[in-house]
C-alpha cells in the first residue's frame, strides 16, 4: 500500500502566469528513498515544502501514512503532519549542545524518554560521543548527521531533506552519500531527498522523480533513468550523452542515422518512424576497425577517463562524445574509429 500520495498536486504563484508545480501525480511506498531531481526553479522544493505543510497547493492532495493532510482546503498543520526536516543549512541552534539540539523536537517527551531517545538516535548516526558539544565543534559531515538525527528522533512518518549535500566538499559528500543513506535504512525510514545533483539522486534514492517546468517528467530507478531515459531533457539531465535523430528501420532493431544504422538494445514499441536516440558517452568504445570513424578534436583529463570529443565529418551537425581509458594514448588530431554499444542506446522523445 502507498505510504505517501500526491494527487494532482498543483501550484500557483500569483506573480506567475505558469504553475510552479503542475498536477503532480506521485506514490511513495513505506520505507522508500525518492529523489526529487531537476534544475532549479523545476518545482522540486515547491513539492517538498508543500509535503512537509510549509507551502499550501493551490488544487490537489497529499496523503501521508493513509491520511488526508491536505485537500480542498483543507490542510494538517505541519508540526502534526509526522515529518522530520534536515534543511539545507542544517538549522542546528548553535547555543544548545548536540544532545540538547537533537532532543529539541520532544518537547512532549519526558525527560527520561528523551535523553534515551536522543542517545538512541546519537549512536544510530555515530555521534554517540558528542552529545556534550556545540554545533561548531563539528565537522561539516558531523553536523549533518546531528540534523540528521534531530530529524528522525521523533520516530516520523517521513523524513524530508533538502539540498543534503549542497554545502559539503568533494570527497565529503561522496561519504555523506553513504553515510545518510545507511542512517535512513537502518531507521527504516520513507524519506524524499530534493537535489539538482544527478551524483545525489543516484546514489541514494531507490526511484529518482525528474522534473522539469513543474512537471514530472519520469519516474523511474537510477539504473532505469540512467539507460532508458524517457526524453531529451532527462537523457541530457542526468548525464552527458548524444542525441541523434534519425528513422527507425522496418526490424524496429536499428535506427538509420547521419553517422550511420546504430542499432538497439531491443526491438521498438515505437512505431514512428522519425526518432531520436540517445547514445552515452561510455557506450561508444575505440576500436581498431570500428564501424564509426571520425577526427578527434579535444580531449578531457577527468582522472577516471578520457572525454574524447570526435568529429564524424561532413553532413554531420554535432560532434560525437566518448570516454576513453586514462592509459589509452589519444590526441587530438588523429583519426579513430569506434563502436556503439547497444545496451547504452536508447530511443528518446
Amino acid at each position: 500500500m502507498s505510504f505517501i500520495q500526491l494527487r494532482d498536486l498543483t501550484k500557483t504563484f500569483s506573480h506567475t502566469l505558469k504553475p510552479a508545480v503542475d498536477s503532480v501525480h506521485l506514490t511513495i511506498e513505506k520505507g522508500e528513498i525518492i529523489a526529487l531531481l531537476g534544475p532549479s526553479g523545476c518545482g522540486k522544493t515547491t513539492t517538498l515544502r508543500m509535503i512537509a505543510g510549509f507551502e499550501q497547493p493551490t488544487s490537489g492532495s497529499i496523503k501521508i501514512g493513509g491520511e488526508v493532510v491536505y485537500e480542498n482546503q483543507f490542510t494538517v498543520p505541519p508540526e502534526k503532519r509526522g515529518i522530520g526536516m534536515v534543511f539545507q543549512d542544517y538549522a542546528l541552534f548553535p547555543h544548545l549542545t548536540i544532545a540538547k539540539n537533537v532532543m529539541f523536537g520532544l518537547s512532549k517527551w519526558g525527560t527520561r524518554a528523551k535523553r534515551e531517545r536522543a542517545k538512541e538516535v546519537l549512536e544510530l548516526v555515530g555521534l554517540a560521543d558528542y552529545a556534550a558539544r556545540y554545533p561548531h565543534e563539528l565537522s561539516g559531515g558531523q553536523q549533518q548527521r546531528v540534523a540528521l538525527a534531530r530529524a528522525l528522533a521523533p520516530k516520523p512518518h517521513v523524513v524530508l531533506m533538502d539540498e543534503p549535500f549542497s554545502n559539503l566538499d568533494a570527497g565529503l559528500r561522496e561519504k555523506m552519500r553513504f553515510e545518510v543513506t545507511t542512517i535512513l535504512r537502518k531507521a527504516n525510514a520513507t524519506a524524499i531527498i530534493v537535489t539538482h545533483d544527478q551524483k545525489d539522486a543516484f546514489a541514494v534514492a531507490d526511484r529518482v522523480v525528474v522534473m522539469n517546468e513543474g512537471v514530472i517528467q519520469q519516474i523511474a530507478t537510477p539504473r532505469e533513468m540512467y539507460r532508458c531515459p524517457k526524453n531529451c531533457f532527462v537523457a541530457q539531465f542526468v548525464g552527458k550523452t548524444n542525441l541523434l535523430s534519425g528513422r527507425l528501420c522496418e526490424d524496429m532493431r536499428h535506427v538509420d542515422t547521419h553517422i550511420g544504422r546504430v542499432s538497439l538494445p531491443a526491438q521498438s514499441g515505437v512505431m514512428l518512424e522519425n526518432v531520436k536516440v540517445s547514445i552515452r558517452p561510455e557506450g561508444c568504445k575505440l576500436a581498431e576497425e570500428g564501424r564509426f570513424t571520425g577526427k578527434v578534436e579535444r580531449v578531457t583529463y577527468s582522472g577516471e577517463y578520457q572525454e574524447v570529443v570526435v568529429n564524424l565529418g561532413a553532413g554531420t551537425t554535432e560532434p560525437m562524445i566518448l570516454y576513453a581509458p586514462i592509459d589509452q594514448d589519444v590526441q587530438p588530431g588523429i583519426v579513430v574509429s569506434f563502436d556503439i554499444t547497444p545496451e547504452l542506446v536508447a530511443l528518446v522523445e
